[in-house]
């Protein structure tokens, strides 16, 4: 192996394999599926690496996440100038002409420190899509803030147009983002890309405050069903049963028939199966581990229809105030 001729994908590869499963678990999340396909099988092939071109690979690493750091810091010149002390003119150059594709330092990276009410005040004159293609390029908490402190009409024809965003004109951008550049007094250069979808509102809404959420998702259901019904399979996943306090677990188990615990318990994380067995009886824990096995290999469509009942009844009880998914809620619904 020659380090010279590696490709970008092998590099990635080598990292990712000398950072360790944990981190590079969390890597691998953030990727988009087809990234992701394409790195398992570079993983999956790879052979003894030697210790010099790991050595290699993980030093341009943290060149690259230390330049990113410097722009973050000061913008691209600022960078580029600490870079060039640090490891001379040329190989400066050589690592921010990698970075090149994926510098990003425009308006839209400006909202990240301005907080919920301040920004609400910016937008709340604006035009509702105007608002949509903001609220997307912000995190999911921060959106989630913004939202909560728009009108309840603004917030439903906000939700929506979210949610069915699809990709934008880039005139349309750059006019966005010189608006935000002469508002808050600031410059940057760069391309964006607009990610809006169901995927994207529902992460907004499970941490969005229960009342906006219902009125959000009710507005939504009666302009388009289909659409609402997406968004809500994707508020809450079988996984997530972890956030449920024990007491909502024992209650969800109650509307649960063992045969569809058992199938839903096949495909389940470890961490899904231990909140479950540490809230049933020891004799109904083997009762399950023991039907799970008679069961023996099961088709996935199966697991995943027996999941998406316990869903159902996770959102049903939800909605009737009988369980409690942390992290979800408002002040008025804590309870102490």
């Amino acid at each position: 192996m020659n380090y010279e001729d590696m490709t970008s994908l092998q590099k990635a590869a080598v990292a990712l394999v000398a950072f360790g499963s944990e981190v590079s678990a969390l890597v691998l999340q953030g990727m988009p599926e087809a990234d992701l396909e394409q790195i398992t099988v570079e993983i999956a092939n790879l052979r003894d690496v030697p210790p010099e071109i790991e050595e290699k690979v993980m030093e341009e690493c943290h060149q690259i996440f230390m330049a990113r750091q410097y722009i973050s810091q000061g913008g691209v010149d600022f960078a580029q100038s600490i870079l060039e002390k640090a490891v001379g003119m040329n190989k400066a150059q050589e690592i921010m002409k990698r970075l090149e594709s994926s510098i990003t330092t425009t308006g839209f990276s400006l909202l990240k420190d301005i907080d919920a009410k301040q920004l609400t005040g910016f937008l709340q004159n604006e035009h509702p899509q105007t608002i949509s293609l903001i609220i997307t390029q912000l995190n999911p908490q921060h959106a989630a803030a913004v939202l909560s402190e728009l009108s309840p009409e603004l917030q439903s024809e906000v939700a929506l147009r979210v949610a069915t965003m699809e990709k934008i004109a880039p005139e349309i951008l750059r006019e966005i983002e010189q608006t935000l550049e002469g508002h808050f007094e600031r410059t940057g250069t760069g391309e964006m890309s607009i990610s809006g979808g169901a995927k994207a509102i529902a992460e907004i809404l499970n941490l969005i405050d229960s009342s906006a959420e219902k009125n959000i998702l009710q507005s939504l259901e009666a302009e388009d069903p289909d659409l609402a019904a997406e968004i809500k399979n994707m508020m809450f996943v079988f996984d997530d049963i972890v956030l449920l306090d024990d007491r909502s677990v024992q209650r969800l188990l109650k509307e649960v028939e063992t045969k569809d615990l058992s199938l839903a318990l096949k495909a389940a994380s470890e961490e899904v199966r231990d909140k479950i067995f540490s809230n049933v009886s020891e004799r109904v824990s083997v009762m399950i581990k023991e039907e799970m096995e008679f069961m023996g290999p099961t088709r996935l469509s199966d697991v995943e229809a027996a999941q998406g009942r316990i869903v159902e009844a996770v959102r049903r009880l939800e909605e009737e105030g009988q369980i409690i998914i942390s992290g979800r809620g408002g002040k008025e619904d804590i309870i102490v």
